[in-house]
Order: C-alpha cells, then structure tokens, then sequence
C-alpha cells in the first residue's frame, strides 16, 4: 500500500519541480512511511513522486518510481496485484527475467509484454497507478475494476494547463497552485448521501477516476482519452442470462471462489491480521483466513461501552471458537468524540459516514502489531445485506401497479399516521416495512414520501440518500446525477436486488464503504484488504437468484450458510447492529457545544453554502424532540468540519448565481425577532403584497378544502390496500390495525391528511431555477 502523485506541466508552472513533488509527497506521507521517491521527465514536464508502505519485497528492489528493463514505463503504484506470482511465471516463459520479488516489477514487464491496455485486464487485485510510456509519450492512468484505491486527476493552475493526480487531495492543495474553486454541485450530491460521489471531487475541475476506467493523457497535446475496461452493468446483464439455479452449486461456488480470494490476500512479508466485528462477513472472512493461514491469526475488535453499540462479546466468543490470537479494546464516547475534529484531516472531502469513528479506532489498534489486515467489506452489497433492496422492489411495483392520485392520498394517510402518540405508534411498529434499527416516525415519512415518486428509477437512489431533500439546507441546491441515480449506470434487468446491488457497486461501494476503509487505514499506515471485493467473486455473486440471497426472513441466506460450516448459528444469528454510534445522543448531550459553534447562523451566512434558518430549524428540532434527524446534521457538521480545515483558508468559494443570490436576499423574515435584528417595518408595497397573500391563501384554503374531503373518505380505503399488498397473509392484525388507525384519522385528526398535502403544494417550488442539462459524462457509462 502506497501513495502515488504527479503532474505533467505543461505551462512550466513551477520553478523547481522536485521541490513541488517533494511537497507532493510529505502531504501524504502516513499513506508509505517506510521510503519515498520521485522521478521527472524534464523534456516532458512529466513528474511522479511516491510514498511506500512496504508489504511485498521488502528490499531496495521494491523502490518507486519504478522503470521496466527497457527504459520505456515508468510507473507508480498504489495497492497490490494478488496474481502476480502467476503472472511472473507466464512472463518467465516468455524469456523476461526479474531483479527482485515484487508485483510492481511484474507489472511492468506485463506493460513490455502486453501494453498497458491489455496486461490491465489480467490483473488481480485493488490497484491505482500512473506509468508513462515514454515511446508514445502518454500518461495512463489507471483505477481497480472496484475502485478500492483511489485515484484524482484534473487540470489546475494557469489556464487549467498543469494535469495533477494523486491519492488524495492533500497532495494538490500542497503545490505551490491557487487551490480550485469549491464546486457547489459537489455539495448538492454529499449533502444527499453523505460522500461525494465519483466522478465528482469537492474541487472543480478535479475528478475521482471512475473504477474500472482508464484514461490516456497525451503530454504533447493534453488531449485525453477515457476508456472502460469493466463494468458491473455489464457482468449483472450477462449474469441475468446465467443464472446459477441450483442453490447446493451456488454454495460451493461461492465457497471456492471466497477461499481463493482469501488466499490470495494472505500473501505478505509483514504480519498480518483481520477485523472481527462478529457480524457475518467478517466471521466469514476471519474463518477462513484462519483456516488457510500457516500461522496463528490475529484478530481485532473495538468494543463500546454503550451496550447497544457494543458486538465486542459476540466477536470474543467466535474468536475463542476459531483459536484467533484475538485483541479488543473498549472505548468510550470520550474517545470517539475526541477524534471527530481530527476527521477533516483523514478525509480531505466532506465524509459523514460515522462508522468511520470505530473503523479509525479499530486500525489503530491493530496497527499496533501488524501492517496489513483483512476485513469483510463489500458482503451486504453482493449478497443481499440490505433490506432496502426488497423494498424498492415493492415500492417500484406499487408505483406501476396504483395511479398518481391513489398513491398521493395513501401518501397523506401515511403521513397523518405518524400523528398517533408514541405508544399507539409503538403498536404498529413490527407492520412498518424498513429497518427495525429506525424509529418508526422515520420509516412512516420516507414511506409516504417514496410513494409520490412519479419515476421509478428515482426510488433506489432516494432510499440509499442520507438526506432525502438536501435542497432544504442548502442555498444552491443543484444535484446532478451521478451513477448512483442515473439509469445509464444501472442494468436494465428485472430482479430489484441486483439492480440496486449494482447502484451500490458503482457508487456506495466505491465512494463511501471502500473510501472509508483507505483512508483512515492509511491515516495510520495499515494496508486493509477486502477478500469479497475480489471481481471474480463479484461476478458469481450477480449470477446468484434474489431468492438464495433473501429467504424465510433472512438476508445473505448464501453466506450464513456457508458460515455454518465454520461457526455455530448461535454465536452469528442476531439482529444487524451495524458499525455505528450514537451520534443522536452525543448531539444532545457531549457535542452540543461543538454543533452549535459549527452551526453558528452568521458562520453559515459567511460562508454560504448552507441555508443558516433551516440548518437551525433542524438542530433546534433534533435538541427538542426524539426525531432521528441526526444524519441530515451529522451532514452539515461534517460539511462545516472539513470547511473550517480545508476551506475558507484556502479554497475560494465559487459564488452562487446572481439569481440564487436575489432569491436569498429577498427570503421572507422569520416572524419572530431574534436578540439584535433591527425592527421590521412595512410600508404600502408590503402591505399591498400582504394583502394579495391572504387572498391567494383564502383561495387555496377553499381548493385544499375540496382536497381534504376526498383524502378523510379515502384514507381508510387506500391504507388497506398498501397493507393488503406490503403485508403478509398472516398479519391480519396489522391490517385491521391500519385500517382502524385510518380511520380515526379521518375524525380525530380532520385537517391533518390536507395540511400534508399543502405543505407539500408549497414547499415542491424551488427557489430558483436550476440548471437541467447533467454533465457530458451522465449521457453514457463509458
């Protein structure tokens, strides 16, 4: 595990180029403490430099940059090339000889051998890396087909004339460059899931490869060319045609294929270990690597002192069971708030993925004793760990199967529903689909929500947004698509669990799960490898029925049973807890003083990003009634972490449009009068204007009168039917039960259903026009 950066330039923008890819390279030095290196074509312009974490070939053979035997590449390179030992030996017969015992020298002389283009489809592994072919004078750039490393690239500086890459942003803000302008789009899509999505980076005119792709980059003239070499749409479309229909063959596929990837992963010059949380994947992995390993495994595990939070007893007692060499250390709210403001320094984009907090935690400890560890990422998304995946499929059919205005009045019931005091909700819990980790208010709104959707492509992408109207709390409010909500990016297949798994490979995976795991791994030099992102094990799991993956009320059905094998049931089958903490309480309790100073109204005024009144209006309602709305503030905070790290100081925020900026200026006041405002006034335009209010809302209150007459009649009636056709034959007492609710509705809460419905009519305008045209690259995956 590395860190790769470097430029072409062609404006000779820097007056000593080594000292820039010196400067390049200190910023990301935790990412290869052991050596450094860098290497510059100075007819070219072209410079790498080079930090390394050594694992394989631990002798000065091992150095980068690295040149093949010819002279003609020259690379950098970040991760590992697990097959190299096989490649080596085929390349053996074709007469190459080798120095050292590294994968990178195997990789250049497959680049000799094959080019670039083709050697890159025989590799195995997580990889990210630069080599210049000196012959053609061209730069290739290279991702994983997973996207496990991660790689930018863009054009800074004069005239957009100087190309950058690196592993992370740290090493662009370190050139001696004006750091590019905050790109607002970027915002938009972290404020709605919680990472910024590839292509896209927190910088305008710097993007994330995307994984799977390639690009060339002629030195001479600039122009570049993108290519794509893999594609989970495609394997999931071939795989619809393949389907694995015999379940005891799928198990032993998967078996086979699992075991070789762990094997693969075990191979190191350093010593080695694995994360054991106690949940599935990790299990699985764990069992397996122990198996295979020629020496004792160390295992790892983080215990909380909330018992909640805390799978520390379940990972201890399946550590005992598999004879791991098996460390925990507990830890308390303490010590994870402590590291929240140290999170803008590990993740040099805004990042609110909270389970980043015990995964940094987690590696520190096990850096302690080893340099590498294996961990279970990438399980719930191959095979079928979210139960979200069901529930589009139902909200989809639903969204085909019922016209607009019948859903929009069983949307209405739904919402009035969450009206009911908290014991009588309590009653109904079990009957509400969605995950029983969330409160039931909260699975009532997006319920009711996902059944106003007029496009049912919409419906995935809305359920894995963190924040499902960001444009509430954002004062530019653009969100271009990305893979993650773009058809183009997802298989045109029928099954509803592949079709989302796919959307989560492309771009959760990738750009939060993966990313989380490299960076605060990297943050204290530990290389993590994740067996079940090996492709060819991906490629089996999108060959593999829905109905293997999600059975009986299980999820992951495949895996639990091939853990079987490995571990009792009992010590594996309980409830997700998931890798979290609670953040709901600490933002109540310990980091309430810190909220408040990050969510400071004048602070978001200056800056002007967020909208102050309703990033306010959110905070005030989390402090004051029991709402889950802590993920749409752990997004601001974490937005205003990473501004008070890397922003304001040292990137200019590119300002919002002239429209945008009258929209603001001229938004309502508050009615009430905060200590220090200046005394309202009106005069007779204002008054005028007034007037003309009242008028249009004693019309509408006429309208939605009409409106609320339909709704209370119907409410009953729509309700069963959605209960009729989301529940299941024997929860006959949650239908009697929805429909006895819709109907006090209609008489204890007269006027609920129509107040939803003109919340909805008032709040659906946008503020100001924004731009419709997606971005050049949307129109196709390649």
């Amino acid at each position: 595990m590395c860190g790769i950066a470097g430029f072409i330039d062609h404006s000779r923008a820097f007056v000593d180029p080594t000292a820039a890819l010196r400067g390049m390279s200190d910023a990301i030095r935790l990412r290869g403490p052991d050596d450094e290196g860098s290497w510059i074509d100075p007819a070219h312009g072209v410079g790498f430099a080079f930090r390394r974490l050594a694992v394989q070939d631990l002798t000065h053979e091992g150095h980068q940059p690295m040149r093949s035997r010819s002279a003609r590449f020259t690379v950098v390179f970040n991760g590992e090339v697990y097959n190299f030992r096989e490649i080596r030996t085929e390349l053996v017969a074709k007469g190459h000889a080798f120095r050292g015992g590294s994968d990178t020298e195997v990789m250049l002389a497959a680049f000799e051998e094959w080019g670039v283009a083709r050697a890159v489809e025989r590799f195995v592994g997580m990889f990210a890396f630069a080599a210049w072919d000196a012959h053609e004078r061209r730069l290739h750039l290279v991702r994983d087909r997973l996207g496990v490393k991660p790689l930018y690239w863009g054009h800074i500086g004069p005239n957009a004339r100087t190309l950058v890459f690196c592993s992370e942003l740290k090493a662009i803000r370190a050139l001696p460059l004006a750091c590019p302008p905050i790109d607002r789009d970027a915002v938009a899509l972290f404020m709605r899931f919680g990472y910024v999505p590839s292509p896209y980076s927190i910088f305008k005119g710097v993007q994330k490869l995307m994984p799977g792709h390639r690009v060339e980059i002629d030195a001479t003239s600039g122009r570049h060319e993108t290519h794509r070499y893999w594609s989970a749409k495609e394997v999931a479309e071939r795989g619809a045609l393949e389907q694995i229909e015999d379940y005891g063959e799928a198990v032993r596929l998967v078996e086979q294929a699992l075991e070789r990837a762990v094997d693969l992963r075990l191979i190191s010059d350093v010593p080695l270990g694995a994360f054991l949380s106690g949940g599935v994947d990790s299990t699985l992995v764990t069992a397996l690597a122990a198996k295979l390993s020629p020496s004792r495994l160390r295992t790892y595990t983080i215990g909380f002192k909330e018992a909640e939070y805390d799978e520390a007893p379940f990972a201890r007692r399946i550590a005992q069971h598999l004879g791991t060499d098996h460390h925990e250390l507990y830890v308390g709210a303490r010590d994870s708030i402590e590291l929240i403001p140290t999170l803008a320094d590990i993740f040099d984009e805004p990042f609110a993925d909270s389970s980043a907090i015990p995964t940094y935690l987690v590696c520190k400890l096990a850096r302690r004793d080893i340099t590498v560890a294996l961990c279970g990422d990438g399980g719930d998304e191959l095979f079928g760990g979210y139960d979200r995946y069901l529930f589009a499929g139902r909200i989809e059919s639903m969204l085909g199967r019922y016209p607009y205005p019948l859903r929009a009045a069983a949307s209405a019931a739904v919402r009035a529903t969450m009206l009911l005091p908290s014991p009588l909700l309590q009653r109904v819990d079990r009957f509400v689909p969605g995950s029983q980790t969330s409160r039931t208010r909260d699975r009532l709104r997006k319920t009711a929500r996902l059944l106003l959707e007029r496009d049912a492509a919409n419906v995935y992408p809305r359920l894995a947004s963190v924040v499902k109207d960001p444009e509430h709390y954002l004062l530019h409010h653009d969100s271009p698509r990305c893979p993650m909500s773009d058809p183009a990016w997802c298989p045109d297949i029928a099954c509803p669990v592949t079709r989302g798994a796919v959307r989560d490979l492309v771009s959760y995976m990738p750009d939060d799960i993966l990313a989380k795991t490299d960076r605060v791994s990297m943050a204290v030099s530990l290389e993590a490898r994740e067996p079940l992102t090996d492709h060819r094990l991906v490629e089996l799991a999108l060959r593999i029925p829905a109905r293997f993956k999600f059975a009986n009320g299980r999820n992951k059905v495949i895996l639990r049973d091939l853990l079987d094998r490995h571990v009792p049931r009992e010590l594996v089958e309980r409830p997700k807890m998931g890798f979290s903490v609670p953040i709901d309480q600490w933002l109540r309790g310990d980091l309430r003083e810190w909220g408040e100073h990050l969510l400071d109204e004048r602070r978001l005024e200056g800056e002007g990003l967020l909208d102050p009144h309703a990033v306010r209006s959110l905070w005030d309602q989390h402090q004051s009634d029991d709402s889950q709305r802590q993920w749409e503030l752990w997004n601001c905070l974490m937005l205003q972490t990473w501004m008070e790290r890397w922003g304001p100081a040292a990137a200019a925020v590119e300002p919002a449009s002239a429209t945008a900026a009258i929209e603001i200026s001229t938004a309502a006041p508050s009615a009430e009068t905060r200590p220090g405002d200046a005394p309202r006034t009106e005069g007779p335009e204002q008054a005028q204007l007034a007037s003309g209010t009242e008028r249009r809302q004693f019309a509408g209150g006429t309208y939605w009168g009409i409106v609320q007459a339909f709704v209370q009649k119907g409410s009953a009636f729509l309700t069963y039917l959605v209960a009729a056709w989301t529940l299941q034959p024997e929860d006959v007492g949650g239908v009697t039960t929805a429909i006895t609710i819709a109907t006090l509705l209609s008489f204890i809460f007269p006027g609920a259903a129509a107040d939803v419905l003109m919340h909805r009519q008032s709040g659906s305008q946008p503020r100001y026009e924004s731009r419709s045209t997606p971005p050049a690259w949307s129109a196709s995956p390649s």
